[in-house]
């Protein structure tokens, strides 16, 4: 139970004896005078003494002489000194509140306003930013132990365990040299870009409890983002499963973030009705390199065009994938297991001439050798995909509690041709260095995804491109390829903060 400060007790036993005297004015300053007098020393709630007036006791002072013109005459007038009273009593009961309460809840009320604040910054004005060196995050100079490189991306420990040290950038010595530069870079939006607050961790997990939590459905690189989200959001999330403990792991697994049990944080949220801290995951990757099934792609290429009995569509090249129907399911999960709130999916770096062999086309070896057949291809499945995704939407939403669920498509970063041998990040894109792979060619799949989700017809399916940021930092890749990203580094933390933002104040109808 908060206790109320000896001031407000103070001010009430004035109140009462101004009532039962009825005094004048010139009675009623000089009896509040005597409550200055009187409060000159006194105990607290804590049981320490103090020797001097308090701004409680002024205030509370203040809202005693404010009364001393009218007298207690009437009962009009009696009414109005209690409300009067009432309410200063009210304003310095909050005042007394334990600050911690109230600190955490007055970080966090900015990000949640009524409606929307309408292009505020849109994707394209965030993105059309520069990187500018960062304020140092640690006073070492360089990397001692691989556990370093959290402190150079100053994470205050880190959930998820598995490739630790892969994820930091950290698992190869021959690399130290890369840090602290690697860590050192903050991304500077456009100028377009207005009212996109700081990405806090304490605003961001009250936001997954109270309002849902993220679904990660995507490729490695979708991993990479969720393994920085479990370092961003610590201390006050867990992770699932235990790797180190295991000793194994499959790709395919689900990886989860639970609310820490331990966390400061815990009494002071408003968990909804059903959460479990134990079982109700506020972040969920599971990978799904194709977002629809390898079985669905070859039934929609028999449906659209009719290919003689032999063509195969796919190769043996190992995938993950699984079907829409299946990871929609769990988005659409109902508490305690369930309290997703929003789903950002990536596609795009395994629609390759290597998996889609049946696409591939040798003669066309100088334009991609047929990457543009799987280009075609990428955007009639990914029409398929909306088609079912929208769907289920119209039909969920409106059915938790008025709490519309929304999908985000975030754009697909490709690698950088030579990446570990840069060590700043570039001014401006070079296209030239994107060659490998499919990387070239990134862009064209991109702005096929972003067309299609262009259409009124999927209102609840937005896409948000956060590529360019990356484009620009071929110094953040992991140790033993250049597609990969390192954890810190900005780029990760980036997409969170910007997806974060998309989701709280740029969707339309949107009510926080």
């Amino acid at each position: 139970m908060i206790k109320l400060s000896p001031t407000l007790h103070t001010c009430q036993n004035h109140l009462r004896r101004v009532k039962a005297s009825q005094v004048r004015h010139k009675t009623l300053l000089l009896g509040s005078t005597d409550v200055l007098s009187s409060n000159s020393s006194h105990t607290d709630e804590r049981g320490s003494t103090s020797s001097s007036t308090t701004t409680n006791d002024i205030l509370a002072l203040s809202a005693v002489r404010s009364m001393a013109p009218f007298g207690p005459r009437t009962l009009a007038m009696r009414i109005f000194l209690f409300g009067s009273a009432s309410i200063a009593i009210l304003a310095l009961y909050h005042i007394t509140l334990p600050q911690q309460s109230t600190n955490f809840r007055g970080s966090v009320s900015g990000v949640f306003k009524s409606g929307r604040v309408r292009s505020s910054c849109t994707p394209e004005a965030w993105s059309n930013g520069s990187w500018v060196p960062g304020e140092p995050k640690t006073n070492l100079t360089r990397i001692w132990t691989g556990d370093d490189a959290m402190k150079f991306a100053g994470f205050d420990g880190c959930a998820a365990d598995r490739e630790f040290h892969w994820h930091l950038g950290s698992d190869n010595p021959s690399q130290w040299h890369r840090f602290p530069g690697v860590t050192s870079w903050s991304w500077k939006p456009s100028s377009d870009c207005q009212d996109l607050l700081p990405l806090d961790n304490q605003a961001l997990v009250q936001d997954l409890v109270e309002n849902g939590g993220w679904l990660l459905i995507g490729d490695s690189v979708t991993e990479n983002h969720f393994f920085s989200l479990a370092c961003l959001l610590s201390p006050h999330v867990r992770a699932t499963p235990n790797f180190t403990a295991l000793g194994y792991y499959e790709h395919d697994w689900p990886q989860n973030l639970f609310l820490s049990p331990t966390t400061p944080l815990l009494k002071y949220l408003r968990l909804p009705l059903g959460f479990n801290i134990s079982i109700t995951p506020l972040v969920t990757f599971r990978r799904v390199d194709l977002l629809l099934s390898g079985d669905e792609l070859v039934n929609l290429y028999e449906e659209l065009r009719q290919p003689p009995p032999n063509f195969r569509l796919l190769s043996p090249e190992l995938y993950f994938s699984m079907s829409p129907k299946e990871y929609l399911d769990i988005f659409t999960k109902p508490l305690p297991e369930g309290n997703y709130g929003t789903m950002i999916v990536s596609t795009a770096g395994h629609w390759t001439t290597h998996l889609f062999s049946g696409l591939r086309d040798d003669a066309k070896w100088e334009t991609g050798s047929g990457i543009d057949n799987i280009i075609a291809f990428f955007g009639e499945a990914m029409m398929r995909w909306a088609d079912e995704v929208q769907l289920a939407m119209s039909i969920d939403n409106g059915t938790q509690g008025g709490r519309k669920r929304q999908v985000v498509a975030r754009a697909y970063l490709p690698g950088h041709n030579d990446c570990h041998n840069t060590f700043n990040p570039w001014e401006e894109d070079k296209p030239e260095m994107h060659t490998d792979w499919n990387w070239f060619y990134i862009d064209e799949f991109n702005q096929v995804f972003k067309g299609i989700l262009s259409s009124s017809s999927y209102s609840d399916i937005h896409f948000v491109s956060t590529d360019r940021p990356g484009r620009l930092r071929p110094d953040s890749h992991t140790s033993n390829d250049c597609l990969h990203l390192i954890s810190g580094t900005g780029v990760l933390e980036g997409w969170t903060h910007y997806i974060w933002h998309y989701i709280t104040r740029e969707i339309s109808g949107k009510i926080r």
